[in-house]
């Protein structure tokens, strides 16, 4: 089960970029108009077996939300997609997956090969 923590404010850009010093953070921009990010949604809450404490998750609902999305972009110079999936570690966007594309066995390869 994810334990998703809203993301709804610029102020929280940086409060995720100094957490994820101390653990990974992933965010993921939904789009609530969007079939595609409901699958892509669903994927990811089907099968994500991170523990709470070994990866915090971060909820945008970018139709809600939209200055937040776009200064997330351009915070971790990722394009902007919807649905985006992006893994912050040491204040840095290290996995950029978007669409059908994102999926927790991709997220696991690439989070445990940056420890």
């Amino acid at each position: 089960m994810i334990h998703w923590k809203a993301l709804e404010s610029e102020d929280q850009i940086e409060a995720i970029v100094a957490r994820s010093h101390e653990a990974p953070c992933v965010i993921f921009k939904h789009s609530v108009r969007c079939n595609i990010s409901y699958i892509a949604k669903h994927r990811l809450e089907q099968k994500w077996d991170f523990a709470p404490d070994e990866l915090e998750a971060y909820y945008l609902d970018l139709i809600a939300h939209r200055p937040v999305s776009a200064s997330v972009a351009e915070r971790f110079g990722v394009h902007h997609e919807s649905p985006q999936l992006l893994l912050i570690r040491n204040g840095e966007c290290t996995y950029d997956a978007s669409h059908l594309d994102i999926s927790v066995d991709e997220l696991h390869e690439c989070f445990h090969n940056v420890f």
